[in-house]
């Protein structure tokens, strides 16, 4: 009797060691070795070009302006403010101007670019975004008391705009994760509501001192808008470390926010700490938010709009996703605050104004491409 042929699932097994594989195998597999180095190869060639377009974004927004500059004028007056020798009005209007507000608005970009892909992990959905959880909310409340009644208080005058927008933000966020903790554990609806809830509680108290201080309401509703306006160095110093350290953080978690994107239980099964690592990542979303938020104000859509878009460039890999997110969050940015300081000139649009016009056609964009995407998927 004939032997019958193995399955068909058998044929695809690799061969035993000490046989030879069969011509077809070997060559499938070299194929799929090929496939994948290259998918990788443009992945990473991706990440390149984006941080080449930061580059070369930086250098035409410091160029444009009032008084028109070359790209040589920009990186010939950087050298000399790195050396500590301003021999020219060009100079100075680079080195103390422009360039400071640039690298700011490009941090402040990365950093939320960089919350949004951790909330969007987390979350295991493209629609989340870093003010989920309050931060924007309760960092407005600290920023509108100081503004409303510095003039009349002391300590808030002394305690200024950013230090109580970025301690009342990490409050806040604070408060949502003790909320929400059940356990040892932190459930993603009770994270949602708890951040729902407590951001919207903020927000009636942010407009209640508006009521209260009428007179000063016009300045707190322009905090809000978003402003590159007052950057220095000074902010460019206080906010990188706290980027940088976010990025470093979360590059280095992009494996764990892989595993995650299997759900809770299955990440849990193959052996992730999943609320060790969510409490890990949202502290460092909720600093590099808080920073951003306390240089510039509320600043909407870059965490929501840029993720998806490096997303959409690379693939779910939070791998090579991460840094193409931070630098296209720092283009969009710089981009964005370029235009609210040119369109209207010598008068400025607020940055959340122009972020809020571009962003809000890529989400109608974004729910018409996926009317029947389920909750927590990542497609």
């Amino acid at each position: 009797m004939s032997a019958s042929p193995p399955p068909a699932h058998e044929a695809d097994r690799p061969a035993p060691e000490g046989r030879a594989s069969a011509p077809g195998g070997a060559a499938g597999g070299a194929t799929g070795v090929a496939a994948l180095a290259s998918a990788g190869s443009v992945r990473w060639s991706a990440i390149a070009a984006g941080a080449g377009l930061l580059a070369a974004v930086l250098v035409f927004a410091t160029a444009v302006g009032s008084v028109p500059l070359s790209p040589a004028d920009v990186l010939r007056a950087t050298w000399h403010g790195l050396q500590g020798e301003l021999r020219s009005s060009a100079d100075v209007i680079v080195w103390n101007i422009r360039l400071p507000r640039a690298l700011l608005a490009a941090t402040c970009g990365a950093a939320l670019a960089l919350a949004g892909v951790a909330y969007q992990g987390i979350f295991r959905n493209p629609l989340a975004d870093p003010y989920l959880l309050g931060v924007a909310s309760g960092g407005s409340f600290g920023a509108a008391l100081v503004i409303a009644f510095g003039a009349t208080s002391p300590w808030l005058l002394r305690l200024g705009v950013p230090a109580a927008t970025f301690g009342a933000a990490l409050a806040t966020v604070g408060a949502v994760v003790l909320l929400a903790r059940r356990n040892g554990r932190l459930p993603l609806l009770s994270l949602i509501l708890a951040g729902v809830v407590l951001g919207s509680v903020f927000t009636a108290a942010t407009s209640f001192v508006m009521l209260l201080a009428r007179e000063r309401a016009t300045g707190v509703l322009a905090w809000l808008l978003g402003s590159f306006s007052l950057a220095s160095w000074s902010h460019v110093a206080t906010v990188v470390p706290i980027v940088v350290v976010a990025a470093i953080a979360t590059l280095g978690s992009a494996r764990a926010l892989n595993v995650l994107q299997f759900g809770d239980d299955q990440a849990r099964q193959l052996g992730l700490p999943v609320d060790a690592v969510k409490f890990g990542l949202i502290t460092v979303a909720t600093l590099a938010t808080a920073a951003a938020v306390a240089s510039a104000g509320v600043i909407g859509f870059v965490g929501l709009i840029v993720p998806h878009a490096a997303r959409l460039a690379v693939g779910p890999d939070h791998r090579t996703l991460t840094p193409l997110a931070a630098v296209l969050g720092a283009s969009f940015l710089v981009l964005a605050d370029l235009l609210a300081r040119t369109v209207i000139a010598p008068a400025e649009l607020p940055i959340g104004v122009v972020t809020a016009l571009v962003g809000g056609p890529f989400f109608l964009w974004l729910l018409r491409r996926q009317p029947r995407a389920r909750e927590g998927s990542v497609a």
